[in-house]
């Protein structure tokens, strides 16, 4: 099939490669002409594991290409999917301004059918805003308006794209149907539904879906909270829960709050949507809350610890990102956690295998960077965790003890079992269990 994808943000450029992938012909529209030319050089912007390799295979082979034309990607493809970014305002409620400008051009440009696709996340009622903003001056029979949330988890949206788990299509039209049929059958040949549904359930799906995971997370972090100050151990608690089949065991795990580019501006936009309907959604309203009490959880441990002046002290941090395996830093916890520490005066020394650059470019230098995660600690005072990559769930504890200049480590992860941080003799703090309490050996 032929699939023009407006957007060559995350979700856009996941989408139109993993189209290709399948041997359909796509082209990607952005605005930004030295982004178009870096991916027309082979250069992925993003990282994305197992993007690369797939990006590469199908530019080479020219099923995948990139433009800043829209005309030229309307003309030629049958399917136009919308995967533009839907920031949130002032007021909390999505920003649908570049999803209906374009939705505008597209309404001078479409000569003959299209299906238009909101890829992008967009609260209840935005399908018919954009066939509104189409139908302005095109023909109502020139195109159908889709519904169609992703469900990308990044660090494994590759494989979630290529497997989805269900597929949710939001549609009144048996035209678009049927091409919307045509496209994602090659995505669930082992069984896997596709969900067809009216376009204002497909929008809430993806809106409540979200939602209730942050829910999930946020309500472990109370009950970690909690554990701490019973004396139970949240670990015990997890496993005890997630055992049964009511609950399961994914989004379980506590931690230093939830971030990234989904879960935050989704529940925000879900309770302000509430909010325009005269209806007050408790539970979210609350979700948010401890969420922003969640993410200064480590920096209030470290400050309890070393006192509220921490001029003098280095810090080092290991993981930046949002989530292990990506180089998403939005809503971060571990922005949230560094400008506590700079406002108390640490210097903050970090490590992360893909994010640090990103980093750089809000900081401009007050956070040191590392060449990797032993010289990260090089005579820091402690060490903080704060994204669980693989490569720190088994350090060198002797070299661990040996770079710092105490033996304390604050994890916002939970990768260590206590038993084995006593017998190591590290002074350790985690998330929702006892602290392993050492003395503060200077060297």
């Amino acid at each position: 099939m032929k699939i023009a994808v407006v957007g060559t943000g995350y979700v856009g450029l996941v989408s139109g490669t993993c189209f290709a992938e399948t041997g359909n012909n796509v082209i990607c529209v952005d605005i930004d002409a030295k982004k178009v030319e870096r991916m027309r050089n082979g250069e992925v912007p993003i990282y994305e594991p197992g993007l690369e390799l797939l990006f590469e295979r199908n530019t080479k082979e020219g099923r995948l290409r990139f433009t800043t034309n829209l005309v030229e990607a309307v003309s030629f493809a049958e399917i136009i999917f919308l995967a533009l970014p839907t920031p949130p305002g002032e007021d909390g409620s999505a920003d649908l301004s570049y999803i209906l400008g374009v939705a505008s051009e597209l309404s001078n440009i479409i000569k003959d059918y299209k299906v238009i696709v909101d890829k992008s996340t967009v609260p209840v009622g935005t399908a018919e805003k954009v066939h509104a903003a189409i139908a302005a001056n095109c023909d109502e029979s020139l195109f159908d308006v889709v519904s169609n949330p992703e469900f990308l988890r990044e660090g494994v949206a590759v494989d979630d794209f290529l497997k989805p788990d269900r597929v949710v299509i939001g549609t009144n039209s048996e035209k678009a149907q049927k091409f919307m049929k045509r496209l994602y059958e090659p995505f669930v040949r082992q069984g896997n539904p596709i969900f067809f549904m009216d376009e204002r359930s497909a929008e809430m799906t993806k809106y409540a879906a979200n939602s209730y995971l942050a829910t999930r997370i946020s309500f472990m972090n109370e009950i970690a909270n909690l554990c701490e100050m019973t004396g139970a151990n949240v670990d015990n608690v997890r496993k005890g829960m997630g055992s049964d089949n009511r609950i399961g065991k994914r989004f379980l795990f506590p931690g230093v709050g939830y971030g990234g580019s989904c879960f935050p501006k989704d529940v925000q936009a879900l309770a302000k949507t509430a909010s325009q309907n005269d209806y007050e959604f408790k539970i979210l309203n609350s979700v948010m809350n401890v969420n922003r009490l969640q993410k200064n959880i480590l920096s209030a441990k470290i400050l309890r610890h070393f006192g509220e002046d921490l001029t003098g002290k280095t810090i080092a941090v290991w993981g930046l990102a949002f989530k292990p395996n990506t180089d998403d830093i939005r809503e971060a916890p571990a922005l949230y956690i560094i400008d506590d520490l700079i406002k108390a005066g640490a210097k903050v020394v970090a490590y992360d295998p893909e994010a640090m650059e990103n980093v750089n470019t809000i900081y401009n230098g007050q956070v040191e960077m590392a060449d990797d995660q032993y010289s990260c600690i090089e005579n820091a005072d402690a060490l903080a965790i704060i994204t669980e990559w693989s490569v720190f769930r088994t350090p060198n504890f002797d070299r661990v003890a040996e770079a710092l200049n105490n033996k304390v480590i604050f994890d916002g992860r939970n990768l260590y079992s206590l038993d084995r941080m006593k017998e190591l003799g590290f002074h350790y703090e985690s998330i929702g269990r006892s602290i392993i309490p050492a003395k503060v050996k200077a060297k």
